[in-house]
């Protein structure tokens, strides 16, 4: 069974859906059994539902033309 520390470590990889079935499975029965990972996980879960329903953040024009700049360059 997986650790507290591999659980939070692994998180991102549960909620990407970025497990194998077997390490999924894994991770499930320990946060099953767990319940200050199961906890983290609804946190986590809550984060990631908040941010990504923030408007994204407009680049500012000098740093548009920063990296407009940039990449014309590194084709040269």
């Amino acid at each position: 069974m997986l650790t507290c520390e591999e659980v939070t470590a692994l998180v991102t990889s549960y909620l990407d859906g970025a497990m194998s079935w077997t390490d999924r499975m894994r991770f499930l029965l320990h946060v099953g059994t767990c319940p200050d990972c199961r906890s983290y996980l609804r946190h986590m879960r809550f984060v990631v539902a908040v941010l990504g329903a923030m408007p994204p953040e407009p680049i500012p024009d000098d740093v548009m033309q920063g990296l407009v700049h940039t990449l014309a360059s590194w084709r040269s």
